[in-house]
């Protein structure tokens, strides 16, 4: 059983150090998942994990939930839920994670707020828990923030900036793991109501900066296709949507040169929704 543990445990550093050190709690299709961020026509549950201010474009509450088999490997399972609840004073947001297997494991739980500030201007906060778990050694535990800001430049192009835990916290008692900082610029071009173009630039301390790029395209009114390219890793991810009423099913791919194929399955759930 320690054998099987070490060998297990040897195989997550490999494997982060080929992904550029990224935290297992994010997905490998991170980018597919937030892509309509910068966006006035695509917003939707997951957008706010790549900026909590575009929780405040939600137009009805919806929910969604996604999973994925990062490189077809057990112990890199990676399952996300999503909340996007529309209020009167502003909308909430509600994300939990998991990823990892039985011997390591981490987790992370956020809420999230955003409100329209005028017609131009959007901001959003969020506050996370994050633990990490290793049934060996123990549990550890560290809290962060996010924020987010976009601007409507037009009714079609769109800007904003995103920073993940500024202030740089620890894991534990001990503060001996350090919550890595990331910063965020990103644009979206809403080029019709069927075809859609995003970018985001990235900096993760003490990484090199990565570039996401994707579009999205309504070949049918049911049925839609998103790609990208994440620079960093050299990964390339696409996905095919399909709308069957308030439900749209997703499934999507990510290729690592080195690493392989990460598949998984996005579910999204509009509550009131109304025909386009």
């Amino acid at each position: 059983m320690k054998r099987k543990f070490i060998l297990n445990f040897l195989l997550l550093i490999c494997i982060s150090a080929a992904m550029q050190a990224q935290t297992l709690r994010r997905p490998v299709a991170a980018p597919y998942l937030g892509l309509g961020a910068y966006s006035l026509n695509h917003v939707d549950a997951f957008s706010f994990t790549a900026n909590q201010a575009s929780l405040a474009q939600l137009k009805n509450s919806t929910a969604g939930a996604y999973g994925e088999r990062r490189f077809l490997l057990n112990e890199l399972n990676n399952y996300t839920a999503a909340i996007g609840l529309t209020t009167k004073g502003g909308n909430f947001g509600v994300k939990a994670g998991y990823s990892g297997f039985t011997d390591y494991n981490e987790t992370q739980i956020g809420l999230a707020y955003a409100r329209k500030l005028g017609t131009k201007i959007d901001v959003g906060v969020q506050f996370n828990y994050n633990g990490v778990r290793i049934p060996t050694y123990g549990n550890s535990s560290a809290i962060s923030f996010e924020l987010g800001t976009i601007l409507h430049i037009s009714d079609k192009l769109h800007a904003g900036l995103h920073v993940n835990n500024p202030v740089g916290g620890k894991f534990g008692k001990e503060q001996q793991e350090k919550l890595s900082s990331v910063y965020a610029i990103g644009v979206g071009y809403d080029a019709s109501e069927k075809f859609f173009i995003s970018c985001e630039i990235e900096k993760e301390e003490d990484q090199p900066i990565n570039v996401n790029a994707g579009f999205q395209y309504k070949l049918i009114k049911e049925l839609l296709v998103r790609a990208g390219v994440s620079s960093a890793t050299s990964s390339l991810w696409v996905g095919l949507g399909l709308t069957v009423k308030s439900f749209r099913i997703d499934v999507t791919s990510a290729f690592h040169s080195q690493l392989g194929v990460t598949p998984g399955l996005l579910v999204l759930f509009n509550f009131n929704s109304k025909e386009d």
